[in-house]
């Protein structure tokens, strides 16, 4: 009776050990957008720009960003993963700042864009590190949605589509940018999305960020 007893209770013991385990790695990957609003997501200039529509957000309008500003790590990330489910339609332009900070509007001063783009005029394509290391090949199509993955660890950038590595770039030491660029660096900050032009028609899902130890 007592070995049944004690082979209940390790039974039981691994149950919640494997279940606390499995917890904690499905929560390692947070949510930024509740499906529903822009709540927790904050714009200046043209805020209306982006909507929300059927679990979207959906990017059309005039030049204009939208900047996490929610709980989440207190909006400011330095070593993370991020990644969304993106569609982009015919020869719409966007993007997907990381390291960057509010601004009421213009082209954000601070931090990197990982471009969305696979039929614009731009021939810098879907994950460029834009004007850092940029790139040409187009990798997925209009109309048609895919994973935009972004890591950032130390100074290392990495960005795939649809799980293919398109950027693997590392900040140089005491990297020095052309004048109008200086804080185009690793530091850190939030996340904002690009509303690039009004005939730019781009939809964002499934934004999903995982925090690394510093």
């Amino acid at each position: 009776m007592k070995k049944i007893f004690s082979f209940l209770a390790i039974a039981i013991c691994l149950f919640f050990v494997a279940a606390f385990t499995n917890r904690n790695s499905e929560n390692d990957w947070v949510s930024l957008f509740d499906g529903k609003t822009l709540n927790n997501w904050k714009v200046g200039d043209n805020a209306a720009t982006f909507s929300v529509e059927n679990g979207m957000i959906v990017v059309n309008g005039p030049t204009a960003h939208l900047f996490y500003n929610g709980d989440v790590n207190n909006h400011t990330f330095k070593n993370f993963e991020f990644k969304a489910t993106v569609m982009t339609m015919p020869g719409s332009n966007s993007g997907i700042y990381f390291h960057t900070s509010f601004q009421q509007g213009g082209w954000p001063a601070t931090g990197y864009e990982v471009q969305v783009n696979n039929s614009h005029t731009d021939w810098r394509r879907t994950g460029s590190l834009y004007g850092i290391q940029d790139v040409k090949e187009v990798y997925v199509k209009d109309n048609e949605w895919y994973t935009e993955y972004i890591k950032v660890e130390g100074k290392r950038v990495i960005i795939k589509i649809n799980d293919k590595t398109v950027v693997d770039y590392t900040e140089p030491e005491n990297v020095k940018r052309e004048e109008g660029e200086a804080q185009r660096i690793i530091s850190n900050g939030t996340f904002a999305l690009q509303g690039h032009d009004p005939k730019s028609k781009v939809f964002f899902k499934n934004l999903l960020v995982k925090v690394l130890p510093d």
